[in-house]
């Protein structure tokens, strides 16, 4: 049996350590990732939260622009600004959705299908590094418990 290390990653704890702390290692993830996988996606000529908007509408298209904002965790007012961004680089259009007339719907151009293909390449072996020696089993049980975190959240 191993030893329980969530009061050391209690900030509330005299006895809390931050590498005990799983949302500074989190962060500190998700920072070290996005320093290097920034690197690959400007050679392709766009950022992170472009790729985000891409790799969300790849997977189902359209999408109303409020919900790609909730998926790509970017706020509304931000997520308008990559709206126009993208819009004007022709890698989405934009129209009312058929659903409600109030929202508006993403599409992805074939310039943005494109995109997202290069992008995928570019990001794969990083990914496939990242992943290196993580069992099926343990891959799972990391999305399980990261879905626990964010759960516990709402």
């Amino acid at each position: 049996m191993s030893e329980d290390l969530r009061p050391l990653g209690d900030p509330g704890s005299d006895a809390f350590r931050v590498d005990a702390y799983p949302f500074y290692l989190l962060n500190r993830a998700v920072g070290r990732y996005n320093v290097v996988i920034e690197t690959e996606l400007r050679a392709i000529g766009i950022d992170i939260p472009t790729w985000r908007v891409l790799m969300i509408l790849g997977e189902q298209c359209p999408l109303p622009i409020a919900q790609v904002a909730r998926l790509a965790v970017i706020n509304i007012s931000t997520m308008v600004r990559i709206v126009e961004r993208m819009a004007k680089a022709g890698l989405i259009t934009t129209a009312p959705s058929q659903q409600d007339g109030r929202a508006t719907d993403l599409h992805l151009t074939d310039k943005g299908t494109q995109t997202l293909t290069a992008a995928r390449a570019k990001t794969a072996p990083l990914y496939r590094k990242l992943i290196r020696g993580i069992s099926a089993e343990d891959f799972s049980k990391l999305l399980s418990l990261l879905d626990l975190l964010h759960d516990n959240l709402e």
